[in-house]
């Protein structure tokens, strides 16, 4: 019987934790795209309000969470954390796993944290209308019911590939009143220069971005979110984790993992960034441990270096852990995970040493969801299983050795619209792709000289 650790309303965050704050080393700033200069707040200003522009440049330990954003929060939080003890034993493992599980948001995944507070920030400086990208479906279905529950337009380019591999989270956005656009389009200057390279082009989250910046600068109402990577993202779900730094108390325990899946980098920041804040104040030890996919090996075999965070270049420049702007992924389930970069702040923590990465193939992903699912009954996210995989090598090799450790995971959102993908493993159609050293040379060779 999986046992549940519940907290009361009265105990949402009421701030964001900010592990800027914490750090000896920080981040390198953001660059001019065309100066390569450190970006001040009036070059951001096109694409975001002031209210996130200076949360992406704070050093304060905490930021309060405004009070509407939080009164919509309790829609949803704060989310249960779980001891998965039937899973436990279909494993044979004497570590202890929990999961947190963010599905239970009315988008179905942990999106929805940053997307009330940006669109909040963005209505109160009267912006109208926010464009964004989305690939699996996740982050542009939250963003439109934030803005639904906000009273503002949106407009969504979702990643091509997904648009057709995701159609019921294409009807999501629908429902919520956005409008959703198969990216590359013809409905930007950039996207047609895509299409004329490449007419069949899956797209890209790096391709759906410029289309949706391009939008947005040419309009006075109208600003670009982003639903994962910049500082003011992952710092808004940072109230993943310090409810569970509440919910171990609750439980009597601590974890000596914690995992989670990485694309952008969002919800992983979100559970593992106050975990890595008690490493660094009190001397805990709890390894951090982001998992992406073979096919899409950002952390693991690119590079840290200033890139764009986008195809056209519209962009600041970001110093990350990159596999360069003009990389395309292949068509992987995961369509929440194939980004060419990661959050600034997750790859500078990485260089740190303050966490740790490792990669893994689809079909390995596939196994651990259903294994993990057929225990404790819900379906995860392909983006979430991804996380699961790790956590049952980490479990495997605790049986293996007799450790009882403690893992927790953050199951980031639910898979009840990716049931295709289900399908195509369950009917042996999926395919493992590591993605090729030669081809991530030949993407670095684009990078911008700085």
């Amino acid at each position: 019987m999986a046992t549940k650790y519940l907290l009361p309303e009265d105990q949402i965050p009421t701030s964001w934790y900010n592990v800027a704050a914490d750090l000896q080393t920080p981040p390198p700033p953001p660059l001019h795209p065309g100066t390569h200069q450190p970006a001040g707040p009036d070059d951001l200003a096109p694409l975001f309000p002031m209210g996130l522009i200076m949360q992406e440049m704070s050093t304060e330990p905490t930021i309060e969470i405004p009070d509407e954003v939080r009164e919509i929060y309790r829609l949803w939080r704060p989310t249960p954390m779980i001891r998965a003890r039937r899973w436990e034993k279909a494993l044979g493992t004497p570590a202890k796993i929990f999961y947190k599980y963010e599905g239970v948001s009315p988008a179905g995944s942990h999106k929805l944290n940053t997307a009330v507070a940006q669109a909040w920030y963005n209505r109160e400086e009267g912006i109208k209308k926010l464009t964004t990208e989305t690939g699996a479906g996740q982050w542009g279905s939250a963003l439109s019911l934030a803005c639904q529950l906000l009273g503002m337009e949106c407009l969504v380019y979702m990643v091509k590939v997904s648009y057709f591999q995701k159609p019921y989270r294409r009807s999501m956005i629908r429902v919520w009143g956005a409008e959703v656009i198969p990216s590359p389009s013809d409905t930007t200057e950039c996207g047609r220069a895509m299409l004329a390279l490449d007419p069949d082009s899956p797209g890209s989250l790096g391709m759906a971005i410029s289309e949706a910046v391009e939008v947005a600068v040419k309009r006075d109402d109208t600003h670009y979110s982003l639903g994962s990577v910049l500082n003011h993202v992952t710092l808004q779900q940072t109230v993943i984790g310090q409810e569970c730094l509440a919910q171990m108390e609750l439980a009597d325990a601590y974890p000596d993992f914690v995992v989670g899946c990485v694309g952008g980098g969002s919800n992983f920041a979100g559970i593992a960034f106050p975990f890595v804040g008690e490493n660094i104040k009190k001397g805990k030890k709890t390894r951090c441990i982001a998992v992406e996919p073979a096919a899409c090996p950002t952390m693991t075999k690119g590079i840290y270096a200033f890139d764009y965070g986008d195809t056209a270049k519209f962009t600041p420049l970001l110093k990350m852990d990159t596999l360069g702007h003009d990389f395309v992924p292949p068509g992987i389930h995961a369509g929440g995970l194939r980004y060419h970069g990661m959050a600034p702040m997750v790859s500078h923590l990485h260089q740190l040493g303050l966490l740790e990465a490792r990669s893994v193939m689809q079909t390995e992903v596939f196994e651990s969801g259903i294994s993990f699912s057929r225990s404790e009954g819900i379906i995860p996210a392909p983006e979430s299983n991804h996380a699961i995989a790790v956590v049952r090598q980490l479990a495997e090799d605790c049986k293996q050795s007799g450790d009882e450790k403690t893992i927790l995971f953050n199951l980031s959102g639910h898979g009840h619209f990716d049931m295709a993908s289900y399908d195509n493993y369950l009917d042996g159609k999926l395919e493992d792709f590591a993605y090729p050293e030669e081809k991530i040379k030949e993407a670095m060779k684009t990078l911008p000289k700085v």
